[in-house]
This record gives C-alpha cells, structure tokens and sequence, in this order.
C-alpha cells in the first residue's frame, strides 16, 4: 500500500464511521415519520431483519474489511431495528409520557426506560469482560492491572470477524446510551449536574487519546474496529452539547434539514468508497 495513503487510515474511518451516526438519527427519525405510529413496527422489524442479513452475509467473507465493514453496519441496523424501536413500541404501549422542559421534550418516552436495561447489560457484558481471548484494550489494560486470573481456553479456527465487530457496536453504543440516560435523570444527576461534566469532558479527553493510537493504524479493518469506539465515546460529548443547547440537532428534524443531511450521507459513501480504494491490499484472514 502507498505510504501516503498509510497515513489517512485513521483519519478516514474515523470520518466514516462519524458520520453513521446523524446518518443512524436521521433513518429512525424517518422511519417513524414516512411509517406513522403503527407502521413504523413492522418497518423497524425488517430494518433488523437487514442487520441479521448483512451479519449472515459478514460471517461468510474471508476478506477482512470487507467483513468488518458488514458487521459495522450489522450492529447499526440491529440497534435500530430491534433494540430502539423496541423501547419505543413498549414506551408507547405503557404510555410512558416524555420528560418535559419549559413545554418542550426534552427525553422521549423509549430513551426513559433505557436504563432500565443496564442489568441486561452488565449481566451479558461481564461474559465478555472475562473473555480470555478479547482484543478490547480497555478490557486488556483491567485485565493486568487487577491480575485477574483470566484462564485461556484452547483456540481452535478463528474469531469472526463480522460478528465480533457487529457485538461491538451494539454493545458500544448501548452502553454510553444508558449512561447519557442515567446522567440526564434529574432525579439521579441532571443536565447541569457535576457528574454530566465529567462525562463530558471525561469523553471528549478520552475520544482524543483513543484517536491520536487510531490515527497510527494502517490497515483498514483494524482502524474502522478501533474507530467504533472512538467516535461513539466523542459521541458523548457531541450529545451532551445538544442536550445544552449548544446547537441544533439537524438529525432529528431530518424533514427540516434535507439537504444538509443528504450531503451528509453523500460525503459518507464517496468517504466510504476512498477506504475500499485504499485497502486494496490482501486482506484476507488467516
């Protein structure tokens, strides 16, 4: 590979996968818009159903980022398929009422009883905690530092790709969610609250730390598994600065901001076409 294509690995999918997630906001925005209250059910099941899709196809690539790139985006729609639109119907069918400010929704009714997952969460999460063979470094580092006795198992083939990065992504993402969620409870913290700021600031410090090492890998798929959670933990802070008013959240009002939105999408695939030029190298698994 050119060297000088080396050098923007890091930057380009990071750029990528930043870019999934106003696209992500967006496509649940109009999928209850164009659907209506009852249809955007059964819409939100097939949108899963091409999350399980493209994972089934990831599992059967020997390419690397090409099976990678399926799974990233396996766990997109997984999440916003099934686990989303999920918490939506149920917050519907309680008739769970939004958290209200000044007459204006600050919360919706699904994004309430999110929490309400963080023992699922923590339940299954600690299964890979304890996983002798992850490459999660955030496990890794807990893993020497606290000496804990992690057995290795016998390895036998090999990890797949596409499944583990699909996992990762949904696990990401549903974990800082819970958080947010937990942060902007008025009666546990609040927007204001101390604990909100170190969020904040705890993110945007770790998001940077974690892109100056992403920024040094040059092969692609290892740079989008990395980027995964570099972007979704800088999420954070792009989250909590909307919750501040900072600025608008052009994503969630998609019928407002179509152009802005489609040159959002537009900047994605020509980016998303450049890292498939790149990684013209072989990259298959071995």
């Amino acid at each position: 590979m050119n060297l000088k294509f080396k050098s923007i690995t890091g930057f380009l999918t990071f750029f990528i996968v930043l870019l999934t997630m106003p696209i992500g906001h967006a496509i649940m925005v109009l999928v209850q818009i164009i659907f209506g209250e009852f249809y955007q059910f059964p819409a939100a099941i097939l949108l899963g159903l091409v999350g399980f899709i493209f994972l089934m196809v990831g599992m059967g690539k020997e390419n690397e980022t090409t099976a990678t790139w399926y799974g990233f985006f396996s766990g997109l729609f997984l999440w916003t398929g099934w686990v989303e639109f999920s918490f939506v119907y149920f917050a519907h069918h309680l008739n769970i009422p939004p958290e209200m400010v000044d007459g204006n929704i600050v919360t919706k009714p699904e994004y309430l009883i999110l929490p309400s997952s963080i023992g699922l969460l923590l339940a299954t999460g600690s299964f890979f905690f304890l996983n002798s063979q992850t490459r999660c470094r955030f496990f890794i580092w807990f893993h020497k530092n606290l000496k804990l006795n992690v057995k290795k198992i016998s390895e036998k083939g090999i990890s797949n790709v596409a499944r583990i990065t699909a996992i990762e992504t949904i696990y990401v993402i549903w974990t800082f969610y819970v958080l947010l969620m937990i942060a902007y409870d008025p009666v546990l913290f609040g927007n204001y609250h101390w604990f909100t700021y170190c969020i904040f600031f705890g993110s945007l410090i770790w998001s940077v730390f974690l892109f100056l090492r992403l920024i040094r890998i040059n092969k692609i798929a290892l740079a989008v598994r990395y980027a995964i959670p570099t972007v979704v933990i800088f999420w954070n802070s792009i989250e909590i600065l909307g919750r501040w008013n900072f600025f608008e959240e052009i994503w969630i009002m998609p019928e407002e901001y179509s152009l802005e939105l489609t040159l959002i999408f537009l900047a994605f695939i020509i980016a998303f076409m450049i890292s498939f030029f790149i990684s013209k190298q072989d990259n298959k698994i071995v």
